[in-house]
């Protein structure tokens, strides 16, 4: 009898991208089943879903998130009861942070049906500029929680090495330990599977560029959309725009990802940086602070010294980056084939193909 891969998808908001990983994460799931030859059907296990609105600043909705994942194991719990549930499935989470993965691994190993756990980790409370971070003051509960997560979890999945340094680090996971699991497989560096963005995100040759800097990020603490106001006032000449204030939609969204020259960012928290992509697949010029993901991802060119926007706007760095920005928007047209190189490299890190395979192999 066929095994199955349950993918506890998350709840798909149309401002984020869990709109789109909600249809195209099973897809290539699928599509890897296939190619290796495998027999697995997949299966999306969705939850309930209120408003479909998030909290302010925030990535999700900080209550309705909690419906949507409760909904979800309920219907995980009833196929356990059912007997539906087989030695060798396989659970997919595209988001670690989910307390569904305690729930199953008590099923599992009480009940004596061994399965397989796939976390996807994006941020959590180890990250002091995550919303967890920063909010939960009492870390013994949280950290443990996370490293509860991380331990039932076969496989741990991050998409960059800073990430799961990060990770390592501040949760206190034993050095040694942690270069076994990645030898072992526990931690998996890898892209992940926003490969339907280089389909989506293709500017027509009728629109021209503009002298247009985009904010592409959440307004919140950690991405500083104050810094981005700093510069707008030091450069009057140019058209700034913070895409969240205008609520567009991501048709709108993209059009404007079509006229910019720039691509801003001066964020403090960043496990990957999806904005920063998605406008370098638009012909933008990614501007990044030398931190966080962006020193591994991201060639000298592209970045800038990591003080002038560590906490705030330096005198010196204000002026360093308004020079930069001018230099980025005269000589635009040199820099094109500069963005196209960037996209190569960072193809890898928005391709969820090897993330497909290794969950279908392991």
């Amino acid at each position: 009898m066929n095994n199955t891969i349950y993918i506890l998808s998350l709840e798909p908001i149309d401002t984020r991208y869990t709109s789109q990983w909600y249809h195209s994460l099973p897809n290539l799931i699928a599509d890897a089943v296939t190619s290796n030859k495998k027999d697995y059907k997949v299966e999306n296990v969705p939850g309930n879903i209120i408003s479909g609105n998030t909290t302010d600043g925030a990535f999700l909705n900080f209550a309705e998130t909690n419906l949507w994942k409760n909904t979800q194991i309920n219907r995980i719990v009833t196929k356990f009861c059912n007997g539906e549930i087989k030695e060798g499935d396989i659970f997919v989470f595209p988001d670690a942070w989910h307390t569904g993965i305690i729930q199953l691994k008590y099923m599992s190993d009480l009940l004596g049906i061994p399965i397989k756990i796939h976390s996807i980790w994006h941020a959590g409370s180890y990250d002091p500029w995550d919303f967890l971070g920063q909010k939960v003051k009492d870390k013994t509960w949280s950290s443990n929680v996370e490293r509860a997560f991380f331990y039932a979890s076969d496989c741990n999945y991050f998409a960059t090495v800073y990430h799961a340094r990060l990770f390592r680090d501040n949760l206190h996971i034993n050095a040694m330990e942690h270069y076994d699991m990645i030898q072992e497989g526990k931690v998996v560096i890898t892209g992940l599977p926003f490969d339907y963005l280089k389909d989506v995100i293709v500017k027509p040759d009728s629109v021209e560029k503009e002298n247009l800097i985009l904010f592409p990020h959440r307004i919140a603490t950690e991405k500083q959309v104050e810094v981005f106001k700093e510069l707008e006032k030091a450069l009057p000449e140019y058209k700034f725009v913070v895409c969240q204030e205008s609520r567009l939609s991501k048709g709108e969204y993209h059009s404007l990802l079509y006229k910019a020259k720039i691509v801003f960012s001066a964020n403090l928290q960043e496990t990957l940086g999806i904005g920063q992509y998605e406008g370098a697949l638009a012909g933008a010029f990614p501007l990044v602070p030398d931190r966080l993901s962006y020193t591994e991802m991201y060639p000298g060119m592209f970045k800038y010294l990591d003080d002038y926007t560590n906490i705030g706007l330096s005198y010196d760095g204000k002026w360093n980056l308004v020079n930069r920005i001018k230099d980025i928007i005269f000589n635009y047209e040199m820099y094109i084939p500069e963005i196209k190189d960037l996209v190569k490299s960072l193809n890898p890190y928005f391709s969820g193909i090897n993330l497909a395979n290794k969950i279908v192999t392991t």
